[in-house]
């Protein structure tokens, strides 16, 4: 028995998905999902507006810093823990008491925040799909109906392609990540030679306010609220830990992958948004804001504006495609976390959501349950004003505020554990502090995405302005929060055992002879 057969055993499970994914295929699934051709470019109007270039710039300096604090946090207990599980399961080991409340909280805003997550990224890649069109066809106005519309097709086909064997995925993740480095390169080298002018390097730093509020001390308020472009693109990175249970050396894969994917995608994205800004029209311009009120598409408005033509184009479709292994990943690493939360029986339904298809070895139900919920996630946009910000940062912001929450729980919890034994993968005497710098951040991260971003923001005819992610938040930790004490506490005991160590080897006999069959 190799050594994460045997830490999968010890930990009560089963080895029922197929472990055929390497180091490099672990760090790939959250390398897709972070994605800094989908969160770096979809979300780079709310940079152009909040604080401009100096927070397009320092963000990612700035949030990179804090968020690498929470990525080694979690890193080290996925190598003590290496489950698909991951989230809700650590709260359940590290919790003192309370553990099955903990282990639900956990597991329950994982889930949400990961389905928010997928849609928000193929609902960007709608509203690119939308606007690619009418770049070729200038009578096509992308419609709500028409974003919805392309938006369940796209999910349609992350579900068709998280079907098969974990080979393809494995084939389909590694294809994106040499996407995501080299198109960054054309992207970035396109735009940093074909225009004729480009602003200069010190305006890299310039501060610009076009969200609508005004003070004397606005403007660190303003310059917080564009940190979230950074912050919603350095999400996902949990999908590693969800992924160890189909990876050989999980316990120093899960980890190492979830660093270097972090540290990857800071450096990444940091050029590629600064060639982007240097091409903007002068801060504050007509052209500036003509770019900014194109909302979800303001980055792919910088490519066309930059360079125009064909060549613009040619980069909005690399950006897009980028999006698409992003929302692929999503679907992947949602799917392994339902089908482990059902295993444990948290999930209506659970029975047929934890089921594995025994030809390839995939929770299949739970790939196509979480398309659907993603897709019903989407569904309000069809009642929103004209603008993006009721449905698409609504969604952006509930995904990210609830997967730094579920993020947040187990590392709080493993702070004031005593009894948490380190895996092979450890911080050693800087794990506390690393540990209590990632909860303060995500706790001022989790205010800040609540806040208003532009104003006024009240009132129906400013709709549009209000952020619903505060709301939405609150009704789901009622909800959450209710659910436990009516029913759950009742028959959610926390991750349950399998069985003895030849009942579990039993199961898997099941599963290869069925395969086989």
């Amino acid at each position: 028995m190799d050594a994460d057969l045997q830490r999968l055993h010890e930990m009560g499970y089963a080895q029922e998905l197929k472990r055929g994914l390497g180091h490099f295929s672990n760090f790939a699934v959250s390398f897709s999902i972070i994605s800094i051709l989908t969160g770096g470019v979809t979300t780079y109007y709310l940079g152009m507006d909040a604080g401009g270039p100096a927070v397009i710039t320092l963000g990612w300096l700035i949030v990179g810093l804090f968020t690498l604090m929470v990525g080694l946090s979690m890193a080290e207990i996925t190598s003590a823990y290496p489950t698909a599980g991951g989230l809700y399961y650590w709260s359940a080991r590290l919790a003192s008491k309370n553990k099955a409340a903990w282990s639900w909280t956990t597991g329950w805003f994982n889930l949400i925040g990961q389905v928010a997550i997928t849609a928000s990224i193929d609902f960007g890649l709608a509203y690119f799909v939308g606007y690619l069109v009418s770049l070729y066809s200038a009578n096509f106005k992308p419609t709500a109906l028409w974003i919805l519309f392309f938006y369940g097709v796209i999910l349609v086909l992350h579900g068709m392609l998280n079907t098969f064997r974990v080979s393809m995925i494995k084939t389909l993740t590694t294809i994106s990540v040499w996407w995501h480095v080299f198109g960054t390169l054309v992207i970035v080298s396109f735009l940093l030679i074909l225009p004729t002018q480009h602003l200069p390097i010190s305006q890299l730093l310039t501060y610009t306010n076009q969200t609508g509020w005004t003070g004397p001390h606005i403007g660190v308020y303003v310059f917080c609220i564009g940190l979230l472009l950074a912050q919603y693109t350095l999400t996902g990175y949990d999908a590693s830990a969800h992924m160890t249970e189909e990876t050989h050396d999980a316990a120093m894969g899960g980890p190492k992958s979830i660093v270097r994917a972090i540290v990857v995608s800071i450096i990444a994205a940091f050029v590629l948004n600064m060639a982007m800004t240097l091409t903007l029209p002068v801060v504050g311009s007509t052209a500036y804001n003509a770019i900014a009120i194109n909302g979800t598409t303001a980055g792919g408005a910088v490519f066309v504006n930059a360079i125009g033509g064909a060549g613009g184009k040619l980069l909005v479709i690399i950006a897009m495609v980028a999006m698409f292994f992003c929302g692929m990943s999503s679907v992947t690493a949602n799917s392994r976390m339902i089908y482990a939360f059902s295993r444990d029986g948290a999930v209506p339904g659970h029975k047929l959501w934890h089921r594995i298809n025994p030809k390839t070895r995939t929770p299949t139900n739970s790939v196509w349950l979480a398309v659907v919920l993603a897709f019903i996630l989407g569904l309000p946009s069809l009642y929103q004003h004209s603008g993006y910000s009721v449905a698409f940062f609504a969604v952006v912001s509930i995904g990210t505020v609830g997967l730094y929450v579920a993020y947040g729980i187990p590392i709080f919890l493993r702070l004031r554990s005593k009894d948490f034994q380190p895996g092979p993968w450890s911080l050693g005497a800087m794990s506390k502090a690393i540990g209590w710098t990632a909860v303060c951040w995500i706790g001022v991260i989790t205010v800040l995405f609540f806040a208003p971003a532009f104003y006024p923001w009240l009132g129906w005819s400013n709709v549009n302005n209000f952020n619903w992610a505060g709301p939405a938040f609150v009704i789901v930790l009622i909800v959450i929060a209710l659910w436990w004490m009516i029913s759950a506490k009742n028959w959610f005991t926390g991750p349950k055992v399998q069985g003895s160590r030849e009942e579990l080897m039993e199961i898997e006999a099941q599963l290869e002879a069925q395969g086989n069959g």
